[in-house]
């Protein structure tokens, strides 16, 4: 069945000049409003469509107008053929033939839009093919990747219509609500995703016409759009309240929730970092001019044309444009010509009290080229993608990786738009000349208005102004004679090396052996003659053992190819008490096992979980804390009574102890610093630099007088006075840098070789941070310089952020974990690209640095895992340990944990992931098995 239409007459448009900045320069395009057209019918709630070329949008009703935002020498195309009003509009995926296709109540149609402009030439009239009929109000198309069937959502069903034969191959019914979306599988193509407005999703079948998955209700208002990541395989949905929800398609992920975003929440963060950055207008901020036109035009276009009717037909003559302006004007004024500029920092943030909600009207991807990417400080362009929402206020680029909005576009703030409020919007990411495309509608009018955005030139105006000197863990320069840090290398500079004497011949007095005689010695008391070693040549030696010996203290390589840990082979009981485990660690060799524990014990294990632990008391509280030093010899912990105590690994005895003679607040965390130069402290809201000397004399009878002792060399306050929750530095080479958090929820940064605040970050996450975990990798695996400015931290009820310290911004965020109640511990993987977590629904989780979704879950626990730790020797050696107990603040609750002893395993199956060198992953836990 055919469809007649109409062609325009032709139309010559001319492209607007750039809009330029007032202040600072020539920034580039911002926004232009290339067309906007008024019909005689509203249409505020349609489904617009946009491709690389093209625009289509309903236009008085029942017509269908394809606009060429491309070539200005194109002719407008008003198709008829529908009797009543379009509802929906898509464009086909391939570019021969370029398809279409329209829906109305009365009638589905598919052109070819080739074969309409071939028909326009040679005088005749263009038709359609109608794929249904009376079909109901059809609120979504989508074609299918390759142009075979189209889905066309009609009321609460999806009929799969083959765009050949004209036929309905399956009806997939299932929705309680009408169906507002649908999108197919890129990589799937037999899969079909679609939202209705009974606020759920589901994923369906089409070849066989089954239903895959349906997921609960999500929302209290309707879902809107959708969109499949085909890059990361997610799946992205928007309602009506401003909720986006993120889901992830990997097969074995089973659709899982990713992350819930709050736009309006977003815009607001997003608008308190600009004021807080720049409280004034930013610098270099373009504006937009243009003139507003007279509503007695009943269709015109702002790029060089004015349409009119003659005779009950549509007729099209060009019209000179304004140069570098948009032509409008005020009615019974005149011509007016006036600027809007961007808004300030002050503007957008008092703009925010006016919008409640921001309604997912459109989802696109965003593209951005790899040198904006770098310059914008996005970490990773090949790992980080962003997207475009479309909302009713506004335009919103958001990053996939951290969930945060890198940009923000209100129609409000550019005056002289044409369309402040939308009510349907359509995007195409990139155009020919790397710009988006948006089409918009008007919600109270009858305007439909098309605009060019540049992202690179919205990123680079609205992105936080940068530090001048980018921080780094690895130091650029020597240390300062001012320093605090000067203050250990003179004193080890100053210190001679010892080396033993030679014996020397001596005269030794004659002294009377027996009281009250002159009786001499026969030689006892003469010099003793010394000789010297003389090795022994003549013993034959094939050097087999010295090799063999040699050969014995190489590194092994790790296996490139693995996969982590899924089974659980041993475990180990730690204590016979109700004791919980509270920390673990292992050493820099990754030979032995540190953990603290409830019952006011540390113990050290072997890595291999053989043998008897080494056993450490004297703490009056539970041990929070275990660090061991960079040579292994020494072991710190931390404890609730609020001391410091440092142990001697060898020896199983206590070295040095500082409590509350040199430390007034208790101490919440510790660690040895600057290859165990320093040991660093947080007490109260100071952090602390401490000189040490560890007295290691072995005699026996003065061991009663403790000659060990520690010193401060510096106090550095938080900003703020703020009570300092966690703290991090490294210890395995020469660094600067400390990283501090606060209870006030900021991170700081400090410089330890000028002795002051370098940087800090405001509201880091929304509840104080509990830990902070730094890519420190190992000695027996090399990374990249630039991971090591990684740093992870994490908060109850608000997952793990990952941090760049070069940008001091949220590159990536992970949240598949259950962590809402209980502090969980944090780890990363020797190699660095892994993140290791304990959460409270039992199990540890690993991430991929390059993903926001877990990619392992790790089970065998009985309750909430708190800790984690790699092993620094095997890369992919884990282990965790759990703290057994009722919830904080339930009556139930004890610190130790009822039931019975935790114990640990270790499972050695092989492991890891490409890239990571040969060795086998283990991991330890520790369970609420009798072992």
């Amino acid at each position: 069945m055919k469809c007649e239409a109409e062609q325009t007459q032709g139309l010559q448009m001319e492209e607007p000049q750039e809009i330029s900045s007032t202040e600072g320069g020539c920034v580039g395009d911002i926004v232009i409003e290339k067309f906007l057209i008024e019909s005689k019918k509203s249409t505020p709630h349609v489904q617009l469509a946009c491709s690389m070329q093209h625009s289509a949008f309903p236009l008085d009703g029942n017509e269908l107008c394809i606009w060429n935002t491309e070539d200005p020498s194109q002719q407008l195309l008003a198709l008829r053929g529908h009797h009543q009003p379009i509802s929906a509009v898509a464009f086909g995926n391939t570019a021969t033939p370029r398809l279409i296709c329209s829906a109305s109540p009365d009638r589905v149609i598919m052109w070819s839009l080739d074969e309409c402009r071939e028909k326009v030439l040679e005088g005749l009239i263009p038709r359609g093919t109608v794929l249904g009929t009376l079909l109901g109000k059809v609120l979504y198309l989508r074609f299918s990747p390759d142009d075979r069937v189209i889905a066309v959502c009609a009321g609460n069903k999806i009929l799969v219509v083959d765009t050949e034969s004209q036929s309905t191959l399956v009806e997939l019914e299932g929705h309680q609500g009408p169906v507002t979306a649908a999108e197919f599988c890129t990589w799937r193509a037999h899969v079909v995703i679609s939202v209705s407005e009974d606020r759920s999703f589901k994923v369906w079948d089409h070849r066989v016409g089954s239903l895959i998955y349906n997921s609960p209700v999500l929302a209290a208002s309707p879902l809107l759009s959708l969109l499949v990541v085909e890059g990361s395989k997610q799946l992205v949905t928007g309602c009506a309240e401003g909720q986006l929800w993120i889901f992830s398609l990997v097969d074995r992920h089973h659709y899982r929730c990713v992350t819930r975003v709050d736009l309006r929440k977003k815009r607001e963060s997003f608008s308190t970092r600009r004021l807080d950055s720049n409280p004034g207008s930013l610098p270099g901020e373009p504006t937009l001019t243009s003139h507003l036109l007279s509503p007695q035009r009943s269709l015109s276009s702002l790029s060089g044309c004015h349409v009119g009717t003659t005779g009950g037909r549509k007729h099209v003559r060009p019209v000179k444009p304004k140069v570098g302006t948009l032509d409008l004007c005020w009615p019974q004024a005149g011509l007016v010509r006036e600027e809007s500029r961007l808004p300030s920092a002050h503007e957008l943030a008092k703009g925010d009290d006016v919008e409640v909600t921001l309604p997912v009207l459109g989802l696109a991807h965003c593209e951005l080229s790899l040198g904006l990417a770098s310059e914008c400080g996005l970490l990773s362009s090949e790992n980080t993608s962003c997207l475009w929402v479309g909302s009713s206020a506004g335009l919103l680029i958001l990053n996939l990786a951290n969930f945060e909005l890198e940009a923000v576009l209100h129609y409000k703030n550019f005056r002289n738009l044409s369309i402040q409020v939308a009510g349907s919007c359509a995007l195409r990411s990139k155009t020919s000349d790397g710009k988006a495309f948006c089409l918009l509608t008007s919600m109270f009018g009858n305007g439909i208005a098309g605009l060019k955005v540049d992202p690179t030139a919205l990123l680079r105006c609205q992105q936080r102004p940068t530090l001048g000197t980018r921080l780094s863990v690895l130091p650029s320069s020597r240390v300062l004679p001012t320093s605090p840090l000067h203050f250990g290398v003179v004193e080890s500079s100053a210190q001679p090396a010892r080396h033993r004497q030679p014996a020397a011949r001596s005269v030794v007095k004659d002294q009377p052996l027996v009281f009250h005689s002159k009786v001499r010695s026969s030689g006892y008391t003469s010099a003793p003659h010394a000789t010297m070693f003389s090795p022994k040549t003549n013993i034959k030696n094939d050097c087999k053992r010295s090799s063999e010996r040699k050969n014995s203290y190489k590194w092994k390589e790790s296996p490139v190819q693995n996969s982590p840990p899924t089974r659980l082979s041993r475990w180990l009981a730690v204590a016979d008490g109700r004791a919980a485990v509270r920390c673990v660690q292992f050493s820099g060799d990754g030979r032995q096992l540190a953990c603290g524990s409830a019952n006011h014990l540390a113990l050290v294990f072997g890595a291999d979980l053989t043998g008897t632990p080494a056993v450490f008391p004297g703490h009056d509280g539970p041990v929070n804390t275990v660090c061991w030093s960079h040579d292994g010899r020494w072991l710190l912990s931390v404890s609730q009574d609020g001391t410091l105590r440092v142990w001697s690994v060898r020896r199983t005895e206590l070295a040095l102890c500082l409590g509350k003679d040199l430390l007034p607040k208790p101490v919440q965390s510790a660690q040895f610093y600057y290859i165990d130069t320093f040991i660093l402290l947080s007490s109260g809201p100071e952090v602390q630099l401490l000189t040490y000397h560890i007295d290691t004399c072995k005699d026996e009878i003065r061991r009663y007088k403790p000659k060990s002792r520690g010193r401060a060399v510096v106090r550095l306050p938080m900003t703020g006075a703020v009570e300092v929750t966690s703290l991090s530095a490294v210890n395995d080479f020469y660094s600067y840098l400390v990283l501090t958090a606060g209870r006030n929820r900021t991170l700081e940064a400090f410089d330890l070789n000028v002795g002051r605040s370098a940087a800090v970050i405001t509201e880091a996450h929304s509840r104080p941070v509990h830990q902070i975990c730094q890519n420190k990798g190992s000695s027996f695996m090399t990374q990249p310089s630039q991971l090591y400015n990684l740093f992870a931290t994490t908060a109850v009820g608000d997952g793990i952020r990952l941090w760049d310290l070069r940008t001091l911004r949220c590159e990536r965020r992970f949240e598949g974990h259950s962590n809402r109640c209980y502090p969980c511990g944090i780890a990363f993987s020797p190699c660095g690209r892994y993140v290791a977590c304990g959460a409270e629904d039992r199990h540890a989780y690993v991430y991929e640095m390059g993903s926001s979704t877990f990619c392992h879950r790790l089970s065998g626990h009985t309750d909430t895992v708190t800790g984690v730790a790699f092993s620094p020797s095997a890369s992919q050696n884990i282990v965790w340990h759990l703290l057994k107990g009722s919830p904080p603040g339930s009556s139930g609750y004890t610190p130790v944990g009822p039931g019975s002893c935790p114990a640990f395993t270790l499972d050695v199956s092989p492991s890891i992931c490409p890239s990571l060198n040969r060795s086998t992953f283990h991991h330890c836990k520790f369970s609420s098995q009798v072992g």
